[in-house]
């Protein structure tokens, strides 16, 4: 899951992408990159790290131009590291940059038809390289010496057709414009927004509505499944459906953790999703067990405190704070490795003893992936002095690998997957534990858009929007993973033996 943002402006644009990606940068924290283009030339910066670390002072004087890309990375297909890091550059046709939000499930069909038919060289095992090079393809088959609006639209047309999975992408053209867009089912979220100073118009094209507000710029709506918009250099916007038969099908996993609450994707408020989620968890709390004797609800900061506030208000139970946040901790869901992810729980979060001590807890969180994190909480919650400790999920059980560019590849490291609930229970070490029904998730969502087609519910339900992905697919998503984690191992020894 990454954060992606491109801005045309008549003024100087980097500081504006910079302030973009800060509020973005729950999105992804292994990496950052901005791309702008002057005169004709692109210029960027880019580096593993943080926003605020990968860009200083004499970075941003640097990055000169009135159109640009930036992007925050957060690690899926291909491993994680500095090479990886976005935008990505293609000098043939034109020059084209392109910043990536998804996964492409078809990326090593892609790869070889890249090589074999097209004639284009990849540098890494990133699918966004794949991505970018067959938007370069299809727009060089045009001819064309300065491209059209429909040169563009006819090369994002066909790059559907070929293109497998959830993405959204946006793409600088030196000299002719910014382009975006979204996948047919609309898997992965893209909005545009508008700016207007002095009767000119700056646009922004953003992962969030966040990234707009910051900057002052009018959220003008989502780009559409399947539709392509392209920014000409002179500002002109241009929009237009780009597949044959798009379906608003928007992953559900946005309005369950990845997005900021104060977002609107497709419509839908992610913050009164959340407090959905929390009042429909309430009742079903209130059906299995209507003599309950929670006495408070705490949430797991941050992505569950909405849920759990409405939750408790709608059982008539105090809701109160007992985690402490470290502020300075990114966070566990999207670190790489699980080594990290479970050393950094007990440095993000700090019990309130008093809130614990002698009483039945209820702790609510967003949802339940590897159960390592819970588990470790859960004991924290006894050590701290709790009678009892409950646990609730705002989501349904997560028991199936995610393909769409959200870092859940193995089904064995899903500690639902494989174990009923009264198992997943006793594994994390909850007196007792209650999780979501999917039908509820799906009208949490649902009630803020009736228009939308449907949800990618594929970790939930195993239902898979797009392509091939069977067996054998999934178990080399998962065999590439456990690669993965050797070589960031040896890596780190390396690094190891290199500093003694």
């Amino acid at each position: 899951m990454c954060g992606v943002v491109g801005i045309s402006s008549n003024e100087s644009v980097a500081t504006d992408i910079y302030d973009a990606l800060t509020m973005l940068q729950h999105r992804g924290q292994d990496a950052a990159g901005i791309m702008t283009c002057h005169n004709g030339q692109f210029l960027q910066r880019k580096g593993e790290g943080l926003v605020k670390d990968v860009f200083q002072a004499k970075h941003m004087q640097q990055l000169g131009g009135n159109f640009g890309l930036g992007h925050t990375r957060y690690p899926t297909q291909g491993s994680s590291g500095s090479a990886l890091a976005q935008p990505f550059y293609v000098n043939s046709p034109y020059g084209i940059a392109l910043a990536h939000n998804g996964n492409l499930t078809n990326s090593s069909t892609l790869s070889e038809e890249l090589y074999q038919t097209d004639l284009r060289h990849l540098n890494t095992d990133s699918d966004s390289e794949v991505l970018l090079n067959v938007f370069a393809h299809e727009l060089q088959r045009q001819g064309k010496l300065t491209p059209t609006s429909d040169d563009i639209f006819k090369a994002v047309a066909t790059l559907h057709k070929r293109c497998e999975g959830g993405y959204a992408a946006i793409a600088m053209i030196a000299n002719v414009g910014l382009v975006a867009f979204r996948d047919p089912n609309g898997i992965r979220p893209l909005v545009v927004g508008v700016r207007t100073v002095d009767d000119h118009k700056s646009y922004m094209i953003a992962s969030e509505s966040v990234a707009l507000d910051v900057l002052g710029y009018r959220l003008i709506g989502d780009v559409d499944p399947g539709e392509a918009l392209f920014i000409d250099a002179a500002g002109e916007l241009y929009r237009k459906q780009c597949a044959d038969s798009p379906k608003l099908r928007p992953c559900i996993f946005e309005h369950v953790y990845f997005a900021r609450p104060d977002s609107l994707m497709d419509g839908i408020s992610v913050y009164k999703t959340r407090m959905r989620q929390g009042e429909r968890l309430a009742r079903k709390i209130m059906r299995e067990r209507p003599d309950h004797d929670v006495d408070v609800v705490i949430p797991i900061p941050d992505t569950s405190r909405v849920a759990g506030q409405a939750l408790a208000h709608e059982l008539g139970v105090k809701f109160r704070e007992g985690f402490m946040k470290n502020r300075y901790i990114g966070r566990t869901f999207i670190m790489p490795g699980q080594t990290q992810r479970r050393k950094s729980v007990r440095q993000k979060l700090n019990p309130v003893p008093l809130e614990f001590e002698g009483k039945t807890v209820l702790l609510v969180d967003d949802s339940i992936v590897r159960g390592t994190t819970c588990q470790q909480i859960i004991q924290m919650a006894r050590d701290s002095g709790a009678k009892q400790v409950y646990f609730a999920s705002a989501a349904p059980p997560v028991r199936y690998p995610n393909v769409y560019g959200i870092d859940m590849p193995s089904a064995e490291e899903l500690v639902a997957h494989g174990r009923t609930i009264d198992e997943v229970s006793a594994h994390i070490g909850a007196d007792w534990l209650i999780y979501q029904e999917i039908d509820d998730l799906i009208e949490c969502s649902r009630e803020g858009n009736s228009l939308v087609d449907g949800f990618e519910l594929s970790v939930f339900d195993g239902q898979y929007q797009t392509g091939v992905i069977d067996d054998a697919y999934l178990s080399g998503l998962s065999d590439a993973r456990s690669e993965e984690s050797v070589d960031r191992a040896e890596g780190a020894l390396v690094g190891l033996h290199n500093r003694s």
